[in-house]
């Protein structure tokens, strides 16, 4: 992810997160096959997905992803554990912010959120505002996606604690469901603590803990625990 000439979108539209588009399935899987279907609905939202050490695609290896949304329909995730080389900065510039602290807008990671879309911004955040498009995950988690965040963050009157990351992942109906059932993933539920307080690379293995799993100790050949 360069800093080139992209445009970075950000939408007032919250209802784009409730439809999430598809990514490529795991294993080539194809997210419309009557296999995805026959998978009763399970509602992982505001859960960590915790990548297995079998995971094969490289887009989600070592990653720990939190579900924004799920329905019948499909999912949306944020992946929050892969920082980009994208600076703070260049957001602001791209969406015509001018004025900021350089010193604070230092303190802001970009992430690469996921495979899909990349070009599209997204706030998770702390909660204590409403912004023109934002979705609650849990207390204490959010999803916003619009500029206004933005301009608050370098205002310095943003959300308290807040996690910006471009593209998403996205799951089609079942097929979120199906992966997890073939234990690509673990779950568990989502805690702000590991988002915002929790150093990036300590992520995936605080969460795992949470269920009290030593991801070294499980072998890539090894399934659900």
């Amino acid at each position: 992810m360069g800093t080139g000439s992209e445009r970075f979108l950000w939408t007032t539209d919250i209802s784009y997160c409730k439809k999430p588009g598809l990514r490529l399935a795991i294993n080539g899987v194809s997210p419309n096959t009557p296999a995805m279907s026959s998978v009763p609905f399970q509602n992982f939202k505001s859960h960590f997905l915790i990548a297995m050490p079998n995971m094969a695609d490289p887009s989600f290896s070592e990653t720990l992803t939190i579900i924004c949304e799920h329905s019948p329909q499909g999912a949306l995730g944020i992946v929050i554990n892969r920082p980009s080389t994208l600076a703070m900065s260049e957001i602001f510039r791209q969406v015509g912010i001018g004025d900021y602290d350089q010193s604070d807008s230092s303190k802001h990671a970009v992430y690469s959120g996921g495979p899909v879309s990349q070009e599209r911004g997204f706030v998770l955040n702390s909660g204590e505002a409403s912004w023109d498009a934002s979705l609650e995950i849990c207390p204490g988690l959010q999803l916003a996606t619009s500029t206004d965040v933005l301009v608050a963050m370098a205002g310095g009157t943003g959300p308290k604690q807040a996690l910006v990351a471009l593209g998403y992942a996205g799951w089609g109906a079942g097929q979120l469901e199906k992966e997890i059932s073939e234990n690509t993933w673990l779950t568990c539920e989502a805690d702000p603590s590991i988002v915002f307080d929790t150093p990036y690379h300590l992520r995936l293995c605080a969460a795992a803990n949470t269920l009290g799993v030593n991801l070294n100790l499980i072998s890539d050949q090894v399934g659900h625990a």
